[in-house]
């Protein structure tokens, strides 16, 4: 098979992980939008309760993807074992899932969910960087997002058709367990290890990363952003329903207007991913990501004027969602490939675990500041994205220090 010339060049694993990737995101595409409202208007569960149960993957997350780092740097485990132990604790969470019919069921299917999940990020970034070499890693992170971000929207798109046409809710999880069990085949099949392990006393891969100044002065940054891409998902789409005066009434836009919004958001995403990181690979990780903090600034800025314009609020809305998928998608294979340029090659997993931390610490800041705000007053809920955009003059200044930190140790 010949691939199209614009195409990168990788090695065929590459693309075969992606193509894995692109399944399992199907499945969770499924599941994503519809758990919520199937266990609290099906099950029975409290929104509350709902929300707890959600939220305790995150709390899972956070020990596995500190085993997913250790295991993917160990002789014994290596990248591709933990991939598969990822894949089997993954499509088990959704079977159970599948068979939760009170609290306690589905507070263990999403603990299994988020240990599959926490397992699974650092060992694949470090796969994907141990098949490609510096200059192609933009790309290739690129490659595997953009199968990501496929995957989740063509999920989300057949998992809501399928509710449409059967109402079969639990039928969403056992696709999802079921694509995990494809994604383990592939794995399995097509996946040779990759890890080229150094021996080392225990716990000193953990003890090299967390004095490792770059890396701590990186997470830092890290977080902030991750905390910017949650407000997307968990802030925004209240914002843009319920603070909006259309028409001289505090009518909002309506769902499907929102949910359009966000489609476009993700195209957008899709269609830039790849040519955005061909462009910027010329330029050092550290610049790039002031790139992306950059339109985060302008982005939170037209998401804020969108609040409190009296007319054009859907062109102010939708300047907002362009710039802020700009913003993803210039950050996204930076911060990945800025983290293994980091990392000696033998703490990959190591290091690529603390990257996904970030993401753990994010999504528990997020949606309780975007929360709080939303429960204040208008001008406070207005405000909100002026105080974001003008955070970014900090995470600007931390990137500068990274910058300067990283060509003194060079």
């Amino acid at each position: 098979m010949k691939f199209p010339s614009w195409l990168p060049r990788f090695r065929h694993e590459v693309w075969i992980l992606a193509f894995g990737r692109l399944l399992s995101q199907v499945g969770t595409g499924f599941t994503l939008f519809y758990a919520p409202i199937f266990f609290v208007n099906q099950v029975g569960l409290s929104a509350t309760a709902v929300g707890l149960g959600l939220g305790s993957a995150a709390i899972s997350g956070v020990v596995g993807r500190a085993l997913g780092g250790t295991f993917a740097d160990s002789k014994f485990w290596g990248r591709r074992r933990t991939l598969l132990l990822s894949a089997v604790v993954s499509a088990i969470a959704s079977f159970s899932l599948a068979n939760a019919y009170d609290f306690p069921t589905f507070v263990s299917g999403n603990l299994l969910m988020g240990l599959g999940m926490g397992l699974y990020w650092p060992a694949t970034e470090a796969v994907v960087a141990d098949l490609t070499t510096p200059i192609q890693r933009n790309e290739a992170y690129s490659i595997t997002r953009l199968s990501d971000a496929l995957g989740l929207g063509v999920g989300v798109v057949l998992g809501g058709l399928l509710i449409s046409l059967t109402g079969a809710y639990r039928s969403l999880f056992i696709i999802d367990g079921i694509s995990f069990l494809v994604f383990f085949g592939v794995i399995y099949v097509a996946i040779a290890e990759t890890n080229r392990f150094v021996e080392r006393p225990r716990g000193e891969g953990w003890t090299i990363a967390l004095t490792d100044k770059r890396l701590l002065v990186y997470a830092l940054v890290n977080t902030m952003f991750t905390t910017y891409i949650v407000q997307i998902d968990s802030t925004m789409p209240l914002y843009f329903s319920n603070f909006l005066k259309l028409d001289n009434t505090n009518r909002g836009f309506p769902p499907a207007l929102i949910s359009a919004l966000f489609t476009g958001y993700l195209t957008l995403s899709v269609i830039f991913q790849l040519p955005i990181a061909r462009a910027l690979n010329r330029f050092s990780r550290p610049k790039v990501l002031m790139l992306s903090a950059s339109l985060w600034a302008i982005g939170f800025a037209f998401i804020g004027v969108t609040g409190i314009v009296s007319q054009g609020h859907l062109v102010w809305a939708i300047l907002g969602m362009g710039v802020l998928s700009l913003a993803t998608v210039t950050y996204m294979p930076a911060a990945s490939s800025l983290v293994v340029d980091l990392a000696p090659e033998s703490l990959r997993g190591t290091y690529l675990a603390i990257n996904s931390q970030c993401w753990a610490a994010g999504y528990f800041i997020g949606p309780p500041l975007g929360g709080w705000a939303l429960d204040q007053s208008a001008t406070i809920a207005h405000s909100f994205w002026l105080f974001l955009s003008l955070s970014v003059v900090v995470a600007i200044g931390i990137l500068r220090w990274l910058d300067r930190i990283m060509k003194t140790e060079k």
